[in-house]
């Protein structure tokens, strides 16, 4: 059964291709337990090889990129940029980074997460692309703005140039802080709301991005909220033993 995925297109930039995968469709039959059935795509949470690898080699023949381009994601603020592709789906990456750039048609950036923000970058001549994974940390720690700066620096193009898409993440409404004092402070207290302890990512990655110097009308999202949609999304606030999907963009050749 294929991988369910959400396709999104830039305005104004055909070469450039993304998708949003779901956990609907995919193999069940190898999965190591209800948690990871579905699509789940890291082999790093448990489920077995061979459904990840299953489900991998699905999503890459529907999706139709030439190479397979991964990173080991650790939540911290590296971007690599011309990242290197793996030499097969099946291939654990080793590379450790939350943000990769490339120019090369046919190679697909994947982010993956279950509840973190996938963010994609395109540059509206199509030549130049990149994937950030931003949890929270990401977000504390100003990762998009310097991906955004390092992005734009590596091409020599300029941020007014870029567009971006944040995909399927923690919503306003689950994304609880009960530590909000020690885990963020004073200088965050615009994007949380007292009385819930939640904290608007989505809203704070916008306003990061235009902060970095993307316009406005160049920043977009899609609001599906992974905590809350257990059927479409997998979620580690939900479930902490819980699959994850992927995010994939790639210049078309």
């Amino acid at each position: 059964m294929a991988v369910n995925v959400i396709p999104f297109r830039f305005p104004g930039i055909p070469a450039v291709r993304c998708a949003f995968q779901t956990r609907q469709g995919g193999t069940d039959k190898d999965a190591a337990g209800p948690e990871y059935c579905g699509g789940n795509i890291s082999y790093d949470v448990g489920d077995n090889a061979e459904h990840v690898t299953a489900n991998r080699r699905m999503l890459h023949r529907q999706l139709g990129f030439d190479r397979w381009v991964e990173l080991r994601q650790v939540h911290g603020d590296v971007l690599v940029t011309d990242s290197r592709p793996v030499t097969a789906v099946d291939e654990r990456p080793r590379t450790e980074a939350d943000g990769h750039t490339t120019d090369r048609p046919g190679d697909a950036l994947i982010i993956k997460t279950a509840d973190c923000q996938p963010i994609l970058l395109a540059h509206t001549s199509g030549r130049y692309i990149a994937a950030l994974h931003a949890g929270w940390r990401g977000n504390r720690a100003g990762f998009i703005g310097s991906a955004v700066a390092r992005f734009c620096s590596r091409y020599g193009i300029s941020p007014a140039d870029v567009m971006a898409v944040r995909g399927p993440s923690l919503g306003p409404a689950a994304a609880q802080f009960v530590n909000f004092d020690t885990e963020w402070g004073p200088a965050w207290q615009h994007w949380f709301h007292k009385e819930h302890m939640t904290m608007d990512l989505w809203s704070l990655t916008r306003h990061q991005l235009h902060e970095a110097g993307l316009p406005r009308e160049q920043i977009f999202s899609l609001d599906l909220c992974t905590w809350s949609l257990p059927d479409m999304f997998f979620s580690y606030r939900r479930a902490k033993a819980s699959g994850r999907q992927a995010a994939f963009i790639w210049i078309e050749r």
